[in-house]
């Protein structure tokens, strides 16, 4: 019998019901040195998280994230809420001496990302750890990029590809969801899946953004209520619309300190793009490849070999020997969105049991928020913005 690690969720949405899924399957799947115990899961509503206890497998439920954090029946609280709440749960969390895991992206604002930070640096000698959720590091195929690059199998990066490419908001008629909001997401395409190729490029180079050349763009600047609300304007229907506050594009270039040139797409109005995210590094020595519509594959262009017999090489990545895949079934049989979160909480699990400080930590999530920051400088003055370094604490 292993020890438990008793989880705490706020949020049971689509992140919640994604980290749920890891929860459940982790200790199934991996042989752990902790049992992770789906505690207590926490919501507004009271009949909505009740019936979202029962749905997702939590032994619990409440509507008071306070007490949920202050418990002394909970080692580890998982953040899946909206952006604005981020802050303000992690860092009474990390006060109350609790292990944390937040989504991404870890803030609105640097203010707060400094603040959450500073306040996981000084939980560290206490033992406890704090995690951002950027899960695309967590797919087999992700992780055997990072490892071919760090074996230098493409030599010195030259160019950085990443796009990401989303439609759910093609539809004007589309409501003026809270993640179209900016007091409440932060901003829009390039906070919310922005965040995730600022993150996989610096991950699996190596390398981090120094610089950037952006615009962004809000194409659909208002959108339909789906009840009146003070201030709001009506269209010439009746609809009760609301202001779109968040950008629906983001596009830059970048430098890398490694001295790779790169450039970043992020929308949300890609037309039949649904979840379309792609990186492609080529370097001195080769190639790689990655496209999440063909996530359990990694194309691969080797340079050094006789001329007659190169060309993309496409790698299956469902051998046991590949990152976290022993876990699961026999060769060629792939895995799913849903597995990235499992390999997340498991990395996680095992870093609590060691001591070991988990990646991405917070001053990792602070430096790809200060990226996004400087994006948004750029796209706002037109200039060429540096990105800040994230100093580590006195």
């Amino acid at each position: 019998m292993y020890p438990d690690l008793r989880v705490g969720m706020v949020g049971y949405a689509f992140m919640g019901a994604a980290h749920s899924q890891a929860w459940r399957t982790v200790n199934h799947a991996f042989d752990l040195p902790l049992q992770a115990r789906m505690s207590v899961v926490c919501g507004r509503s009271a009949d909505q998280v009740a019936q979202a206890a029962t749905r997702l497998g939590w032994a619990g439920h409440t509507t008071d994230w306070r007490s949920l954090v202050e418990s002394d029946e909970i080692d580890l609280i998982d953040i899946c809420t909206p952006g604005d709440t981020h802050a303000e749960i992690a860092l009474a969390a990390l006060a109350a001496g609790k292990h944390v895991l937040c989504e991404k992206p870890l803030a609105n604002s640097v203010a707060e990302a400094r603040e959450m930070a500073a306040a996981a640096a000084q939980a560290q000698p206490h033992g406890v750890r704090a995690m951002c959720g950027f899960n695309y590091r967590r797919v087999p195929a992700v992780a055997l990029m990072r490892d071919l690059v760090s074996r230098g199998r493409i030599g010195a990066i030259r160019h950085v590809r990443a796009t990401y490419l989303q439609d759910w908001i093609v539809d004007p008629q589309f409501p003026l969801v809270w993640r179209l909001r900016k007091e409440i997401a932060g901003s829009g395409a390039l906070g919310d899946i922005g965040a995730h190729i600022v993150d996989l490029t610096q991950f699996v180079t190596g390398q981090s953004i120094t610089t950037v050349s952006a615009l962004t763009e809000t194409f659909v600047r208002s959108r339909p209520l789906p009840s009146e609300s003070a201030g709001l304007a009506a269209s010439a229907n009746g609809t009760v619309l609301g202001d779109v506050t968040v950008d629906d594009a983001a596009l830059f270039l970048a430098r890398l300190d490694g001295g790779a040139v790169a450039t970043y797409e992020a929308t949300r109005f890609a037309t039949g793009r649904k979840n379309a995210l792609r990186v492609e590094l080529n370097g001195a020595l080769g190639s790689l490849a990655f496209d999440f519509e063909r996530m359990n594959e990694l194309e691969f262009y080797d340079a050094t070999g006789p001329g007659a017999e190169q060309g993309f090489t496409r790698i299956l990545v469902t051998e046991p020997d590949h990152p976290y895949v022993a876990a699961w079934w026999p060769p060629g049989h792939g895995i799913g969105y849903e597995h990235s979160f499992t390999h997340e909480v498991r990395d996680l699990i095992e870093d609590i049991a060691a001591g070991r400080d988990p990646a991405p930590s917070f001053a990792d999530a602070l430096q790809v928020q200060l990226v996004l920051d400087a994006v948004e400088q750029s796209a706002a003055s037109g200039a060429w913005t540096d990105v800040e370094t994230v100093l580590e604490p006195a």
